[in-house]
């Protein structure tokens, strides 16, 4: 039987190749730099210091190759019982976080992805974008006989057009909406129903991962990414949610994406990469908050 991983690498994705493509705005290949000059600054990372294992770096527009190297670091930390934290760079980490899980799992029968983000990122195009990872995880599923259950939190259902909620209701998705996640109530339904969902997947044959774009924040929060939401997904809130999938026994691997600090205010959506990645950490090491 395999066992979760109680250990974490950093692994920064420093790309935003996808993000161009996706006709978005660049300068989230900075963002692996920021969030550890940010995290550098938390007491809590310098009492419990995590490894580091640099940055995957595009050569010129070739994403393709910067993701089958990411891809290949992922698997190696998987392989050495260790998860992988991957700091984006665009969203388009998600499909090389993917291909480095499935790499180091060849039994793998059932992925459960949870994405904390405002947009499906389910597009149909002729290459890989920062909004097609999650398209392209389900046709690799589909193909290699692996059972795809795909969750998006805090979804913006006036940020993705008709033809994608088509394609999420084909696929068999589950969404919660931006909207129904503004009340406790809305935000406990969804932690139960998370909760439930976590918990049927086992350790040997199953994976979870977690991802978080942080365009799911309200855009006056965290206004450092390429789309800012119009109503986002409360700090708190997705702190809460986040939670549950993280003491998750199949949790494989956790990324953070999006951040550009040239649209940043004041470093404050750094700020909150930061924290995320710390709790993130804190989390996975077994380590109580205090009190």
């Amino acid at each position: 039987m395999t066992h979760r991983p109680r250990n974490v690498t950093l692994l920064g994705f420093a790309v935003d190749e996808g993000v161009r493509r996706n006709n978005g705005r660049v300068g989230a290949r900075d963002g692996p730099r920021v969030v550890r000059e940010a995290m550098a600054r938390i007491p809590f990372l310098q009492a419990h210091p995590v490894s580091d294992g640099g940055d995957t770096v595009a050569n010129g527009v070739d994403l393709e190759q910067a993701q089958q190297q990411h891809a290949l670091r992922v698997a190696d930390a998987l392989r050495a019982h260790i998860l992988p934290l991957g700091i984006g760079g665009g969203h388009e980490i998600a499909w090389a976080t993917f291909q480095g899980l499935v790499s180091a799992r060849p039994a793998l029968r059932r992925l459960l992805v949870i994405n904390f983000d405002a947009h499906f990122d389910v597009r149909l195009a002729s290459h890989s974008t920062s909004g097609t990872s999650f398209r392209q995880m389900h046709e690799w599923c589909t193909a290699h006989n692996v059972e795809f259950v795909y969750h998006v939190v805090g979804l913006s259902e006036f940020s993705n057009a008709q033809e994608l909620f088509a394609y999420a209701r084909a696929m068999n998705a589950h969404w919660w909406t931006d909207e129904c996640l503004q009340t406790s109530d809305g935000v406990m339904a969804a932690s139960a129903a998370l909760q439930e969902q976590v918990q049927r997947f086992d350790q040997e044959h199953d994976a979870l991962y977690v991802s978080v774009c942080l365009d799911v924040l309200p855009g006056a929060d965290a206004p450092g990414v390429s789309a800012p939401a119009a109503l986002g997904l409360p700090l708190g809130s997705l702190q809460q949610l986040l939670d549950v999938t993280l003491t998750a026994p199949a949790l494989c691997a956790v990324d953070i994406a999006e951040l550009n600090p040239s649209l940043d205010r004041d470093g404050q959506t750094a700020r909150i990469a930061a924290r995320l990645a710390a709790r993130i950490i804190r989390a996975i090491r077994g380590i109580s908050p205090a009190p």
